[in-house]
């Protein structure tokens, strides 16, 4: 039986008896308190924290990384009090957490299952007193004559200290091409995927951590190596391995890159903290501001909602004053990019919609991170995660019931050009609105949240129809009364009198004073009410409950000024043929009887939307 063979059977005699007792081992639990991309780095902050605080043990973890923790414990309430003991006196962050081991892979500090006893300094430039002897007795000694003349000894020169020169980086040798391949093979395992790790880092290898040099790590090596205006063999020499590594352990130093675990936004990734720290949570964000000077800030998206609400989100981000206008927009029925480019800032934007759940994250930096942000980027992306847990949401399912403020509570907006009101016209989303709301616009949206196509526009009476550019579903639309109404008869205006100011409609009451216009234009009805321009475009509602028209804007003739509650709207009969004009099919009302203006008021936010303007 060959030595092999011999070795096989007793690891395979090792796994079946030892296995089934660690299987019945019971979980223990630790203070996670960092993690480190490199063995090294993690080597270094263990000695330290060992010395500080004691009980460290370091693992493996997913992803390559390595993670320091204080334990074990027995249970998490123990794991839980040390912890908040540690952050009272500042020894770890406050993004540590307490976890169990089962996330944990194999055990790399201390070494040998003991923590390194660290021997004190010493100053080897101080002098070594000399060792205490005992007296010893003089004897009596001749007196000396001196000689007629002494030969004047001169004094010995002393010179100073020659302190030797740090060693450099380009005093490390960097042998041959036979030389560097015999180096590569004393390489440890580790130590393989310590350079796989740096060249991932520097955006060369995109590849398995697997410290396999096969022809996708030879190629990043030999691109390295170019970059680097080395020559590019595709094996390293002990100079070059130096460049990679130190220039890889200054960068993790400086971004100090750390899972990150938000336990109330259920998301979980690796961010910058050496340059970002969480402040607070304001749904649907989690705010991190920039530390140290870094000038990058991050927001996480939480939020519940359905393929409408995730809709509006992409809108409505968009009119945030972080996103510059400039940049590239990508959107799919469960995802979208928004990226974000100007003079003076940057924004990149990802999110998606799963389950219910609207997650992803903003990063914001200005063009001098440009660098950095490419390395974050690609970390953050590759690291996301969702987990249980949502930010809560106030917003509804549909347009009607989507709130900007709600949103984009603490951030800065940018407001459009004007706003305006108007009405859906059928179960597609089909809105009509004035000409002049719509005129001279780069964009449209219903409600900040859905941007909307000019189908048609009646500039004899003054009627836009738009289409949203994805189908909405309205909880309301209108029906068109199917007699006029009777003159001196009540009527409702609802309409965005404050523009957007509000996220809710207002219904103004009034009276139908005449049938015609003050020229006696057939297709206009003079109203008594008082409206604001935010008014005009919304529906003009009957006693029933139907729309008899739509409010118009004021227009002031030179050399006449009419009284404040005399205002316009279009009949509509008019507006029902420049929606079959434009392909629509609008309803009539078969309703006969009075509606309560409680259920009025209802029934019109359900229908009434802000339009806007933006340029």
């Amino acid at each position: 039986m060959t030595d092999r063979i011999v070795k096989v059977i007793f690891a395979a005699l090792f796994f079946l008896i030892l296995v089934p007792v660690a299987a019945l081992a019971q979980a223990t639990h630790w203070v996670q308190i960092e993690a480190h991309a490199t063995l090294r780095t993690a080597e270094d902050f263990a000695t330290r924290y060992q010395t500080q605080i004691g009980g460290i043990a370091g693992f493996r973890i997913a992803g390559g990384w390595y993670a320091l923790a204080v334990g074990p414990f027995a249970t998490p309430a123990e794991a839980e009090a040390r912890r908040a003991e540690l952050i009272a006196t500042r020894e770890i962050r406050e993004d540590s957490y307490v976890t169990d081991n089962a996330i944990y892979g194999q055990q790399f500090w201390p070494v040998g299952g003991q923590p390194p006893v660290v021997a004190p300094s010493r100053d080897v430039t101080q002098p070594t007193a000399p060792a205490t002897q005992e007296p010893v007795a003089e004897a009596p000694q001749e007196p000396v004559v001196a000689p007629a003349e002494t030969p004047v000894t001169p004094e010995p020169v002393v010179q100073a200290p020659v302190t030797p020169r740090e060693p450099t980086l380009d005093d490390l040798p960097n042998e041959p091409l036979a030389q560097a391949r015999q180096l590569e093979r004393d390489w440890s395992r580790e130590d393989r995927m310590e350079i796989q790790t740096a060249l991932q880092w520097f955006g060369f290898y995109r590849s398995l951590i697997d410290a396999d040099f096969g022809p996708g790590t030879r190629n990043a090596i030999g691109n390295w190596q170019s970059a680097r205006d080395f020559e590019p063999t595709g094996y390293l020499t002990t100079r070059q391995r130096a460049v990679l590594l130190t220039g890889y352990e200054s960068a993790v130093a400086r971004y100090s890159f750390g899972p990150f675990r938000d336990e109330a936004a259920g998301i979980e990734l690796t961010l910058p903290l050496g340059m970002v720290a969480f402040d607070r949570h304001e749904a649907p964000f989690s705010h991190f501001n920039a530390i140290n000077g870094s000038g990058m800030r991050v927001l996480l998206i939480s939020q519940e909602g359905s393929q409408s609400t995730f809709y509006g989100l992409y809108e409505i981000l968009q009119t945030l004053e972080i996103i510059p206008l400039d940049g590239e927009r990508d959107r799919s029925r469960d995802r979208f990019t928004i990226t974000g480019r100007s003079a003076t800032a940057r924004a990149q934007v990802e999110a998606r919609l799963q389950n219910g759940q609207i997650k992803g994250w903003i990063l914001l930096w200005g063009p001098e991170a440009d660098d950095d942000s490419e390395v974050i980027m690609a970390t953050m992306r590759d690291s996301f995660r969702s987990i249980d847990g949502v930010l809560p949401s106030t917003l509804g399912a549909t347009a009607s019931t989507v709130s900007r403020r709600d949103l984009i509570a603490g951030l800065d907006v940018r407001r459009p050009d004007r706003s305006r009101s108007g009405f859906f016209v059928d179960s597609v989303g089909t809105v009509v609105t004035t000409a002049e709301a719509v005129a001279m616009c780069d964009r449209v949206t219903i409600d900040e949240a859905y941007r909307a196509t000019v189908r048609s526009v009646d500039p004899a009476n003054g009627i836009a129809v738009l289409t949203p550019q994805d189908p909405l579903v309205p909880l309301a639309f209108a029906q068109f009364a199917p007699n006029p109404a009777s003159l001196g008869s009540e009527i409702r205006v609802s309409g965005f009198s404050y523009q957007d100011t509000l996220t809710r409609p207002i219904v103004t009451f009034g009276q139908l004073s005449e049938m015609t216009g003050l020229d006696g234009e057939a297709n206009l009805r003079r109203l008594t009410l008082s409206a604001q321009p935010g008014d005009s475009g919304g529906p003009v509602f009957d006693s029933n409950g139907a729309v008899i028209g739509m409010l118009l804007p004021r227009t002031e003739t030179p050399g006449r000024m009419l009284p404040g509650d005399v205002n316009f709207a279009v009949d509509g009969a008019s507006i029902q043929s420049a929606l079959t004009t434009s392909g629509a099919n609008p309803s009539v009302s078969r309703t006969t009887s009075p509606m309560s203006a409680e259920m009025l008021t209802r029934m019109s936010a359900d229908l009434t939307v802000l339009v806007s303007c933006w340029n």
